[in-house]
């Protein structure tokens, strides 16, 4: 999928390249679009083309306006929820309007078959191996709607925290441009030069340690059990909310510099060394993150790119980090000037 996300990653960068050197940017905004076209393409090879407009494509707003929503739905009573009644069925109609985008893909593919080794080709090709049973449509939409939303919110604030640290502490940057600059040079980055990029892996996991987007994850107890050393009793299917914010900060751990941006704490050796599951911004087990892979792969791709061929400046050199939220975080207010190396 390297050379798909390569071609959403150029399409921000040429936009970047062709703007004055005095108009800010806004890094989330075009890093949400590079995410969302991204899962698009490689996923169901169906182009979104956020680039072609200063706009938001509709599924864009209308998926913000959804997140939003549900945000605010798990923060109200459900009395007062019932007589909003605009809210309601702007709601209703948002969904309404993502599924349509999703069986607008879904009836595209079957008119026009492709052999692209894609997601969209799986579940529709696939069989189970025991019943042989084929996924309905409906589920294919479910998944579909999961991929681009799931798989575009969390990697692009990541990516916004990282150009947000890399910016706060220009030392970090430097190291950084270094190791681009001696792995890459003036070429586009290969698969294998990802993994060599070690210093560039650890900026990324500090920042979704500091960050993590997912900063709450609720599980489930498969049974009655005990935790915290004895203390508290919990029954079977009780929901239990872990603070992966709080876990990520714990001094025990981390620390009394656990507040502090240090990409040189999750080096390949000393990231290694850390307690089992001190660090799970995507989660762990069976129900870890299924798309972790693919969101490294092109984290490291973008970020890469970006200090490859740009120096980078806060707009505001006192601005310091705000955030916002829907189901994820990401930067609020953040903006940056691009200067082509």
């Amino acid at each position: 999928m390297l050379e798909d996300m390569k071609n959403i990653c150029d399409q921000m960068l040429s936009k970047w390249n062709e703007m004055p050197i005095d108009l800010n940017i806004d890094p989330t905004d075009d890093l949400t679009r590079v995410a969302l076209d991204t899962i698009a393409l490689c996923s169901m090879s169906y182009r979104l083309e956020s680039f072609q407009s200063d706009s938001q494509p509709p599924f864009v707003q209308t998926m913000v306006d959804f997140l939003q929503e549900c945000n605010n739905r798990a923060n109200r009573p459900k009395i007062v929820q019932m007589f909003l009644n605009a809210t309601n069925g702007k709601y209703q109609r948002d969904i309404e309007q993502m599924r349509n985008t999703a069986k607008a893909i879904l009836q595209d593919r079957k008119a026009n078959p492709t052999d692209r080794k894609d997601m969209l080709n799986v579940m529709l090709r696939g069989r189970d191996p025991k019943t042989g049973a084929q996924m309905s449509d409906e589920s294919i939409i479910d998944n579909l709607l999961t991929f681009l939303i799931a798989g575009h919110e969390t990697t692009s604030g990541t990516m916004s925290f990282a150009l947000y640290y890399l910016l706060k502490h220009p030392e970090v940057m430097k190291e950084l441009q270094s190791e681009v600059d001696n792995v890459l040079g003036d070429q586009p980055a290969q698969l294998g030069d990802l993994t060599r990029m070690q210093y560039l892996n650890a900026v990324i996991r500090e920042t979704i340690r500091l960050q993590p987007t997912a900063a709450i994850r609720a599980i489930y107890p498969l049974e009655d059990t005990v935790i915290g050393g004895g203390k508290y009793f919990v029954m079977k299917n009780e929901p239990i909310a872990l603070q992966i914010w709080d876990l990520h900060r714990d001094i025990s751990i981390w620390g009394l510099d656990a507040e502090e941006f240090k990409p040189e704490r999750m080096l390949k050796e000393n990231f290694e060394l850390l307690p089992p599951n001190a660090w799970q911004p995507f989660g762990f087990g069976m129900r870890s993150c299924i798309g972790r892979a693919f969101a490294w792969q092109e984290m490291c791709l973008v970020l890469s790119s970006i200090v490859q061929r740009f120096d980078l400046a806060l707009v505001d050199p006192s601005y310091e980090l705000q955030i916002t939220q829907a189901i994820t975080i990401k930067p609020k207010g953040f903006r940056i000037l691009a200067r082509q190396r």
